[in-house]
């Protein structure tokens, strides 16, 4: 089948369906996305997705082909063949009496169409009997949608179909189906909407259009009968043609249909002329001998010179696909007829070039009982006429089939053309689906580098301002003893150990929705809090510390074979961040918070969570277990009062590694305390080279919930916020705060800053721990 056809139910499952639908009986069924008008399909394309249709959306195979029926009616209305169907008759017999003369038409631009065959029988009680012929089997249902779809558009008229037979035709040599349809009609008068793709039978007419009353007998009857009246009346009286024109004005002109033709009583043209002027035609008996022929037909095939030669020596039937005998032509006597000349009984000039091809009607003369083949030279393009040899001048100059050449010719070099068109246009679709594809994985590149909005901004060629954050959670991580282990392994071994490592905490961040900001060697730095200011960064950040400890433990040191151990240090207070540089810019972070994070992952323990006194007055009071490490010495701060992060009391393990809780646990565990977690076996180092760029198996992400607000009083916070230093060093301090629920900062008078002068003059900053936090102003 010619790739329209494929477009068509494309179209009808995508507009009545949509397109997951399509998409979905498409990979069913193997089949291409995209198909072109003028190409040829192998059937079974069609078959496929008809029959992954039925099973998909749960409907019968003759409910899906009537459907099909009717959209294609209207998808061939839309692409152009409107007119061209309105015209093939004046009611729906001759319209499918001219169905086989439309395909044989469209069969000069889709040379490979093997469309059906149909013949109409009228019966007494104005029924019809529609014979259906096809070469392929099941799809007979499709008729009763195109023929009740045009009937009800043309004409006005419901019909309802039925199969009254089915067999395969014994007399045709080609097709292997015949269907006989009753079909009976229905004259709708009412303008009534109908639904274009409902599978009732009832078929609905669209709104709006106008169609003229007809009369019936007895209304003309009744008309005759007044003008009779008044006539007699009358002393003028009307002549007969007046008469017949008043009647055809009352009737509307369908009296004109009664016209009775007027015959010669002898025959004025001579045999000469008539041959001449028929150029291609011939007259046959019951026993298909030769009894006259055309000049033109005799220079072609000159065994017709001889009368009585049998005409199925010289010829074959190609369409309709019958039997040659004089009862199977008399059958399809209305279906146009083509011949095709046999190669063995053509002259030695003839058979080396392609056979001629005659196309025509045959007429049956009853008082000669003889068969008249008026027919015309089946040629599509000038290049056809150039292989046989012939010129314009052989076909005689009343025969359209000269005008048909020429305009067959143009005709395809449009379709040629538009062929071409198509390709383009699905090239570019691809190529545009590619590029999209593409810029995805570009932006996922892009934004894996730089936070979302500044990403955009450098996009568009703006220049990034840095913005303040007076409130964050900054986290640092690195390897216990990374250097001895550097010096004893081979590079390829170190960068496959850091890679597994970094996966894993890269899918932590997504757990907890905190910004990765760099990796330097074995040092991991995260941020809570920046870009986009949330007041649960010290939350985050700290359950993201539980978690990062807890996926170390399933990388294995390449020396020991044991898991490896880091060290974590936390802090919270005020940065600046921005964008650096142009070429392989970065989102970097400045200020002497991120300094005193660094000191507090220098100065940890391995497998130890090491907190500030910031992140402890935040995480105070919330689901967090914390232990007091005491006042150590910190490098370029002085002394400092510290701290560590146990675990988390409320959230489990599974739920802080973003891993699918089976089961709802009645006791949570400690996240410090579970030393039985999974740890996977670590491939060998040749393994591990050949997936460098593979991620271990994980379960999918679950994102952990966060409550951003509301936000507490400032009243109440402030009560809070004394009592928490109070508890630490004994004296109570008012300090400014906006509201965040861990928005607590460190009194001036805290412990791990009583040696301020090391730090800042108090004189440049003397409010560094009074900040307002942005969130607020945000919210």
């Amino acid at each position: 089948m010619y790739g329209f056809i494929n477009t068509c139910l494309k179209s009808l499952v995508i507009e009545k369906y949509g397109e997951e639908i399509w998409e979905k009986i498409r990979l069913q069924a193997g089949v291409q996305d995209t198909f072109f008008t003028f190409e040829v399909y192998k059937d079974e394309i069609t078959m496929q997705l008809i029959d992954k249709a039925c099973k998909m959306l749960d409907v019968p195979p003759d409910m899906v082909l009537k459907q099909f029926g009717e959209y294609f009616f209207e998808f061939c209305k839309q692409s152009g063949y409107d007119h061209m169907l309105r015209t093939l008759g004046g009611n729906l017999y001759e319209f499918i009496e001219n169905l086989d003369a439309l395909h044989s038409y469209l069969s000069l631009s889709y040379q490979e169409m093997n469309a059906p065959s149909f013949r109409v029988e009228k019966n007494e009680d104005g029924s019809m009997h529609l014979h259906y012929y096809s070469d392929r089997r099941g799809l007979c249902h499709i008729v009763p949608g195109i023929i009740g779809a045009a009937a009800l558009d043309f004409f006005n008229t419901e019909i309802s179909m039925e199969i009254v037979n089915q067999t395969e035709e014994e007399e045709r040599t080609g097709k292997k189906e015949h269907i006989v349809f009753l079909v009976t009609q229905k004259p709708v008068f009412s303008y009534k909407k109908r639904n274009k793709f409902s599978s009732s039978p009832q078929y609905l007419a669209d709104s709006g259009r106008q169609t003229e009353k007809q009369l019936n007998k007895e209304d003309i009857e009744k008309k005759i009968k007044k003008i009779r009246d008044r006539t007699s009346v009358c002393p003028v009286k009307k002549n007969h043609w007046e008469t017949i024109r008043g009647i055809v004005t009352l009737g509307r002109g369908k009296l004109l249909r009664r016209f009775n033709p007027v015959y010669p009583t002898t025959l004025w043209i001579d045999t000469k002329t008539f041959c001449n002027g028929l150029p291609f035609h011939i007259v046959f008996d019951e026993e298909l001998r030769v009894k006259q022929a055309g000049v033109s037909i005799q220079k072609i095939v000159p065994g017709l010179q001889t009368m009585g030669i049998r005409l199925d020596d010289y010829f074959s039937i190609v369409h309709p696909e019958v039997t040659f005998t004089i009862s199977s032509v008399q059958k399809f006597i209305n279906s146009q007829f083509v011949f095709r000349t046999r190669r063995e009984m053509m002259p030695e000039s003839w058979k080396q070039r392609p056979m001629l091809e005659l196309r025509g009607q045959m007429m049956w003369m009853e008082s000669l009982q003889c068969m008249l083949y008026l027919c015309s030279p089946l040629l599509r393009t000038l290049h056809e006429l150039e292989e046989r040899q012939m010129h314009i001048a052989d076909i005689a100059p009343h025969d359209v089939t000269r005008d048909l050449i020429l305009l067959n010719q143009q005709r395809l070099a449009e379709m040629e053309l538009s062929s071409q068109l198509e390709r383009k246009k699905e090239e570019l679709r691809i190529l545009s689906k590619h590029l999209e594809e593409e810029k995805k994985k570009t932006e996922a590149l892009l934004y894996a580098m730089l936070p979302k909005h500044v990403a955009n901004q450098l996009k568009e060629g703006k220049r990034v301002e840095a913005g303040e954050f007076k409130e964050c959670t900054i986290l640092f991580s690195d390897v216990v003893t990374f250097t001895n282990i550097c010096a004893q392994c081979e590079p390829i071994q170190i960068v496959l150990m850091l890679n597994s490592m970094y996966l894993r905490f890269d899918r932590l961040t997504t757990v907890h929705d905190v910004y990765k900001v760099e990796t330097i060697g074995d040092a991991y730095m995260v941020v809570g809090g920046v870009p986009v200011p949330v007041s649960t960064h010290a939350e985050r950040v700290a359950n993201f510390a539980l978690g990062i400890i807890l996926a170390a433990k399933e990388v294995k040191n390449p020396v020991s074979g044991n898991p490896i151990q880091i060290r974590v240090g936390i802090h919270t207070g005020p940065v600046l961040a921005g964008v650096v540089g142009e070429k392989m810019p970065r989102y970097c972070l400045f200020g002497d918070t991120v300094n005193i994070a660094s000191r507090m992952e220098s100065h940890g323990v391995p497998s130890k969570i090491h907190l500030s006194p910031t992140v402890y007055y935040c995480l105070k009071g919330k689901s967090f277990e914390m232990t007091e490490r005491g006042e150590i010495e910190v490098k370029g701060k002085g002394k400092m009062h510290t701290y560590f992060l146990i675990r988390n009391r409320t959230a489990t393990e599974n739920e802080i590694m973003g891993n699918p809780t089976k089961e709802p646990e009645a006791v949570h565990e400690s996240v410090q305390s579970f030393h039985g977690s999974r740890i996977k076996t670590i491939r060998s180092s040749c393994q591990q080279a050949m997936q460098f760029n593979s991620e271990p198996d994980q379960p999918p992400t679950i994102a952990m919930k966060y409550i951003d607000g509301p936000m507490e009083t400032q009243a109440s916070h402030k009560g809070r916020s004394q009592e928490r230093i109070m508890d630490l060093t004994g004296k109570t301090h008012d300090f400014e705060s906006a509201g965040c629920r861990h928005g607590d900062q460190q009194p001036a008078s805290d412990p791990y800053l009583h040696n301020q002068e090391r730090i800042k003059p108090a004189a440049e900053e003397p409010e560094i721990r009074h900040v307002r936090s942005n969130f607020c102003n945000l919210v």
